[in-house]
């Protein structure tokens, strides 16, 4: 084993035992793709739960917020696989004084490409990050334009919290062909009668974080009357890997 260096979406020249044998991801997206990729993760958050036949086995280190230090301390990893929205600052600046992180930055496509490619580096699984970069390309290549309308994208209720600009979910609504009328950036609070305001031709309600369900569209309904009400997966809208493919 040597060490490698590679710099992550921050910036930041990370060095690591190549390959690692053992790693810790702290973003559920980010899982997903490292065990697409057969990668040996030890310590995954609670909200690591695809693909549940392989989570299963590994051991859970708290969440994406609060991720439990003295677990991943006893993980010993050979490095850390986090994200810049995901996490919290003060848990990877801790974290960092005690292990290799790699971070991730994601707001377009292209960004979740460059993560994908990277991690097969670090992993040492080059063609298998290439081959899913590959599907992942044909899959927004082909949805790419197919989509149409003034559009508010959801997350939470009570209060309503709407998805603004410079977030990955906001370039993939616009690669899809909607135009989000929310000109916020990142999630801001709104109220009933602002998105009322606004006059989207759609609403949709994002599965997660705030899990919306067939109940909430009839609330929604005479809300907001004009507009068409939709539940969307949200994890196919913002869960930037090989999560993507799923769009074909």
């Amino acid at each position: 084993m040597s060490l490698e260096s590679s710099i992550d979406q921050m910036g930041r020249e990370v060095t690591f035992s190549f390959p690692p044998n053992r790693i810790v991801s702290l973003v559920p997206s980010q899982t997903e793709y490292l065990l697409s990729l057969n990668a040996p993760v030890v310590g995954r958050t609670k909200f690591c739960i695809h693909p549940e036949y392989k989570v299963k086995g590994i051991l859970k280190i708290g969440g994406t917020k609060k991720v439990r230090l003295d677990a991943i301390d006893k993980l010993k990893p050979d490095i850390i696989i986090g994200n810049k929205e995901e996490n919290t600052e003060e848990d990877i600046s801790e974290l960092a004084k005690r292990f290799p992180i790699w971070m991730s930055d994601i707001y377009t496509l292209e960004d979740a490409f460059e993560m994908m490619e990277s991690l097969g580096q670090i992993c040492d699984r080059q063609t298998e990050a290439r081959n899913a970069i590959t599907e992942c390309r044909a899959a927004m290549d082909a949805v790419k334009g197919t989509r149409s309308g003034r559009v508010v994208y959801l997350i939470w209720r009570d209060p309503w919290m709407a998805t603004g600009k410079h977030t990955f979910i906001n370039h993939l609504l616009h690669h899809l062909g909607y135009q989000n009328v929310i000109e916020e950036d990142r999630y801001p609070e709104i109220t009933t009668e602002q998105i009322k305001a606004l006059d989207p031709d759609k609403i949709l309600f994002s599965s997660e974080p705030y899990p919306f369900k067939e109940k909430h569209l009839e609330e929604a309904k005479s809300l907001w009357p004009k507009a068409t009400c939709k539940l969307v997966d949200g994890e196919k809208y913002s869960w930037y890997g090989n999560r993507l493919s799923t769009w074909l």
